[in-house]
C-alpha cells in the first residue's frame, strides 16, 4: 500500500503544475492582512504552512448556472481557512447558497477531492486506463460514473488524469450547493480569512557621521506568505493596530517541512495610501503584487526621512513597586550589583508607525554600514517619542552602594542613602541619565544629592550625570519615607 500511495503521489507531482484560477483585469484578488504580532511568519524555518497570521480574502469568482439546484466546486483555497466565516454571494442575482462544505487540504487526498465533479481518467499501475467519467467520490475507493450513468468503485490505482484542462487542486476545496436563479454566467464574490498571512513594520535607522545625533530612516512592509498558496497579482490593504479575535487562528495541515525562503523587495511606485478603519489605520499599496507561497517581500511604506534623534544611556536600578508596609529591612531583596548601563536611540515618529522591528546602523571606518542594535517598537502614533534599545554600552559601567541606613518605627520615618559612581572608559565625554526608584514606601523625599535631579515622580528619581572621557563621576543622594499609623493595613 505504501508504494501505491507513493506511485500516487509521483504521478500527481508530474503531471501537474499547480495554478491559480485566470481572472479578468477588472476582477483583481483582493487580500486585507493583519499586523502578525510573532515571529513564526517571517522565520526561515518551521512548517511551511502556518497557522499564525490573519489575512480576509475577497475573490471575484464566475460561474456558468444551470438555474434551479446546481452543486459548485471552488478549490485552490488556502490550507487554513475559517470554514465559519466563509461567504459566497451572487450579487445581484436570485441564485443563493443552501449549503455549504469546505473540504480541508490533505496532500494527495486534498488533491482527489478537488476534482470531484470533473471529469477523469483512472490509470492503473501497469498504465492501462482503468474508467473514466465523472469523478463522483474520492478517498479510500474512488467512484467514477461514466456517460451511461454506470458507477465504477476503484480501490488500487496509480494516478488520476483530468480529462479538462483544469490544474489539481491544492489546499482546500469548497463544495457548495446553489439554488434559484436563471440559467447563464454569474459573478459571484467570495470572502474569507485565512492564517499564513501577515505583516508588520521593519525599520532601517542609519546614523549620521558626526557629533550631533541625526539619520536617515527608511520604512517599508515585511509581508510574509505561508498559506500555502501563491497570489499572484492581487490588490493589497495592510491594516496596523490590534483588532481583537476571539477564535484561534485556522490551523493549517503540517503536511511538509519548511524549503528555503524567498526575500524579495517590491518598489512600488508611489507609497501606501494611508487612511482609517475605525479605530485602526490601513496602507492601500497603489499597485498589484505578488506574493509567492513561502516568501517574504517588502515594500516601501513611507518615503526615506532624515530625522533628529537622541543617544542615551541609562543606569537604572528597582521598579515602580511599593510594598503593603514600610519596608524597614535595611538590605532589600534584588541587589543592583552589576546592572548594566544601557544605550537607547530615541527619536519622534514623523508619521503614524505600525508595530515592528527598528535595526540601527552606523558607517565605520571602512566605510561598511554595521549593525549597533534591533529593537521593537509599537504602534506609535504621529509626533510620539519612539525608544530603542540598542543594548549594553561598552565602555560605561556603573556601582551602586547604600552609604547610610536608619529606620525609626517611633517617629515613622525611613533614612537612607546611597553612592554612585559612574566611570567612563572611552574616548569621549558622555552623560549617563541615573534612574532611581525609592520604594521601601511610597511616600518620600529627596533630602540631599550632590546633583540636581531633573525628573522627580513618585515612582521614580532621575539624574543626569556628566562623565569625562576616561574618568568617572559620583552621585551621592538621600532620601527619607515617612507614614502615619492610618496608612498602615489593620
Amino acid at each position: 500500500m505504501e508504494s501505491i500511495m507513493l506511485q500516487r503521489s509521483l504521478a500527481l507531482a508530474i503531471a501537474c503544475a499547480v495554478a491559480l484560477p485566470a481572472f479578468a483585469a477588472d476582477e483583481r484578488t483582493a487580500l486585507t492582512l493583519y499586523r502578525a504580532n510573532g515571529d513564526q511568519l517571517f522565520s526561515t524555518g518551521g512548517d511551511a504552512v502556518s497557522s499564525d497570521g490573519y489575512a480576509i480574502v475577497h475573490e471575484r469568482r464566475t460561474f456558468d448556472l444551470k438555474g434551479g439546484t446546481q452543486d459548485l466546486s471552488i478549490d485552490g483555497l488556502p490550507a487554513a481557512l475559517d470554514s465559519e466565516a466563509l461567504s459566497l454571494r451572487f450579487p445581484g442575482k436570485d441564485a443563493r447558497v443552501a449549503s455549504q462544505r469546505l473540504l480541508l487540504g490533505q496532500g494527495f487526498d486534498g488533491a482527489v477531492a478537488g476534482l470531484i465533479g470533473r471529469n477523469v481518467s483512472v490509470i492503473g499501475d501497469s498504465g492501462q486506463p482503468i474508467a473514466s467519467g465523472t469523478l463522483v467520490r474520492g478517498g479510500d475507493a474512488l467512484v467514477v460514473r461514466d456517460a451511461s450513468g454506470q458507477a465504477t468503485l476503484v480501490r488500487q490505482y496509480a494516478a488520476l488524469k483530468a480529462a479538462d484542462t483544469s490544474d489539481f487542486a491544492r489546499g482546500s476545496t469548497l463544495q457548495v450547493r446553489v439554488i434559484g436563479g436563471s440559467a447563464g454566467r454569474a459573478n459571484a464574490q467570495l470572502d474569507y480569512p485565512t492564517s499564513g498571512l501577515g505583516w508588520r513594520g521593519a525599520y532601517v535607522a542609519t546614523l549620521v557621521p558626526g557629533n550631533a545625533c541625526r539619520m536617515t530612516f527608511d520604512a517599508a512592509a515585511s509581508i510574509a506568505n505561508r498559506s500555502g498558496r501563491d497570489w499572484k497579482d492581487v490588490s493589497l490593504k495592510l491594516v496596523a493596530g490590534d483588532a481583537r479575535r476571539a477564535k484561534a487562528p485556522p490551523q493549517a495541515p503540517q503536511a511538509r517541512m519548511a524549503k528555503d525562503r524567498m526575500f524579495a523587495f517590491e518598489a512600488a511606485s508611489s507609497n501606501p495610501m494611508p487612511s482609517t478603519l475605525g479605530d485602526l489605520r490601513t496602507y492601500a499599496l497603489p499597485t498589484a503584487v505578488d506574493l509567492p507561497d513561502g516568501s517574504v517581500t517588502q515594500t516601501p511604506l513611507y518615503d526615506r526621512q532624515t530625522l533628529d534623534c537622541e543617544r542615551e544611556a541609562v543606569y537604572e536600578t528597582g521598579g515602580s513597586w511599593f510594598p503593603p508596609q514600610p519596608n524597614l529591612d535595611r538590605q532589600m531583596m534584588g541587589s543592583p550589583d552589576g546592572t548594566p548601563i544601557v544605550s537607547n536611540l530615541r527619536f519622534k515618529a514623523f508619521d503614524a508607525l505600525p508595530a515592528g522591528y527598528v535595526r540601527v546602523l552606523t558607517t565605520d571606518r571602512d566605510g561598511n554600514a554595521e549593525l549597533l542594535g534591533e529593537g521593537h517598537i509599537d504602534d506609535t502614533p504621529k509626533n510620539k517619542d519612539t525608544n530603542v534599545s540598542l543594548g549594553n554600552a561598552f565602555d560605561l559601567t556603573a556601582t551602586r552602594e547604600q552609604t547610610a541606613f536608619t529606620a525609626d518605627t517611633s517617629a515613622h520615618r525611613i533614612d537612607e542613602a546611597f553612592r554612585i559612581v559612574l566611570t567612563n572608559a572611552g574616548d569621549s565625554a558622555r552623560t549617563i541619565t541615573v534612574r532611581e526608584h525609592p520604594n521601601r514606601w511610597r511616600a518620600w523625599t529627596v533630602t540631599s544629592s550632590s546633583v540636581k535631579p531633573t525628573k522627580v515622580s513618585p515612582e521614580r528619581l532621575e539624574f543626569k550625570i556628566d562623565v569625562p572621557a576616561h574618568g568617572s563621576a559620583t552621585l551621592d543622594y538621600a532620601v527619607r519615607y515617612t507614614w502615619v499609623d492610618a496608612d498602615l493595613p489593620k
